[in-house]
């Protein structure tokens, strides 16, 4: 269902304090806590002496002790010390290679060497604000992934907020790069939805003129998609225009599978634009908050059905092209890590390097 050899967002990092985290990343169980120099770890979520969840158990000067006994367990996964008891010959559980960057701690689920992270430019320069939040969702994760990768749905679902029929007029042009699937589509002369109206106001421009919008949707694996979306006043040169006459930013959205049927959606918005207005940044995540919360019933129920009706065959129409192709580079990936691991380790170093 989802490639293992990756880093995956495991939560974010303020979710992550005091006490343990339980979280199930590509169907494994972990507990994420951070050790007494405050660095994020990630181990099994399973004691080696009666099994019970170690996320239930409690972090003491940087230490996880498990809640049923207070078996002590150390950051290798191994067992140190355990009350009354001799446990250090007790088998250890699995230590899963952890990362903290970009405000997330991202964790890799499969047995192959890790690769370096990808860098992402906007969350390290002060030129970018940055706003978002997860959300827990009952579908397959290869479903947002096709959502994401075909905005067509955003004129009847996100009616309210971004959707406008100009989105289904413009036409959608699909490319792959490599690993990377990119679908583009361009819209000019039109009324901005209301969502753009508010940014445009926030960055002190006139919300009632016609506007160029863009949508720019690139998957990366393992299960990544970066929108960079925006409006330009009409004629100052839509996606290329300065930054004075327009308001543009990346959606960011980082998929992260727990089961075959359920997904942690890390998303938000880096802007580009006033990045020192904390009052902005909380007004535009509340507002995208509220339009990926509309995606999440369709979702659900689209999921519902696809397992009430396995039979059934899908349509696939042009506009599905992005999230064909998604699926496609993740089947390689997929393929190549059953037949021999280290492959998918050495696609992702080429990528990087690249």
């Amino acid at each position: 269902m989802f490639p293992k050899n990756a880093w995956y967002v495991a939560c974010m990092s303020d979710e992550v304090g005091a006490k343990p985290l339980g979280r199930k990343i590509c169907n494994e169980p972990m507990v994420i806590y951070r050790n007494a120099a405050g660095a994020a770890v990630a181990l099994e979520d399973f004691c080696p002496h009666r099994g019970a969840p170690l996320s239930l158990g409690t972090v003491v000067d940087g230490k996880l002790v498990c809640g049923y006994h207070g078996l002590e367990m150390g950051c290798d996964g191994k067992t140190v010390s355990m009350p009354g008891q001799r446990v250090r010959g007790f088998p250890p559980v699995r230590a899963f290679p952890t990362i903290e960057r970009y405000g997330f701690i991202w964790v890799w689920p499969g047995t192959g060497v890790p690769t370096p992270l990808h860098h992402l430019e906007w969350a390290e320069s002060p030129d970018w604000a940055y706003g978002g939040g997860r959300y827990h969702i009952h579908c397959d994760y290869r479903l947002m992934v096709d959502n994401l990768m075909d905005l067509t749905h955003e004129t009847y679902v996100h009616a309210s907020s971004i959707g406008q029929k100009e989105i289904d007029e413009a036409p959608v042009n699909t490319k792959v790069v490599g690993d990377e699937v990119v679908t583009s589509r361009f819209m000019e002369k039109i009324h901005a939805p209301p969502f753009w109206r508010m940014a445009l106001r926030g960055n002190g421009l006139p919300d009632e003129q016609l506007v160029d919008r863009w949508q720019i949707c690139r998957f990366t694996p393992p299960s990544h998609v970066m929108i960079e979306v925006g409006v330009a006043l009409e004629g100052k040169g839509g996606y290329d225009a300065l930054p004075e006459h327009k308001v543009s930013s990346i959606v960011v959205d980082f998929i992260t599978p727990e089961t075959d049927t359920s997904h942690h959606y890390f998303w938000g918005m880096a802007r580009n634009f006033k990045p020192q207005d904390q009052a902005l940044t909380d007004t535009i995540r509340e507002g995208q908050g509220k339009i990926f919360a509309e995606d999440m019933e369709m979702l659900e129920r689209q999921q519902q059905n696809l397992l009430r009706y396995p039979e059934r065959k899908l349509l696939m129409l042009n506009i599905d092209s992005g999230g064909v192709q998604s699926r496609r580079v993740i089947d390689r990936w997929l393929e190549a890590e059953r037949n021999a691991p280290g492959v998918v380790a050495a696609i992702a170093t080429a990528g990087a390097a690249a």
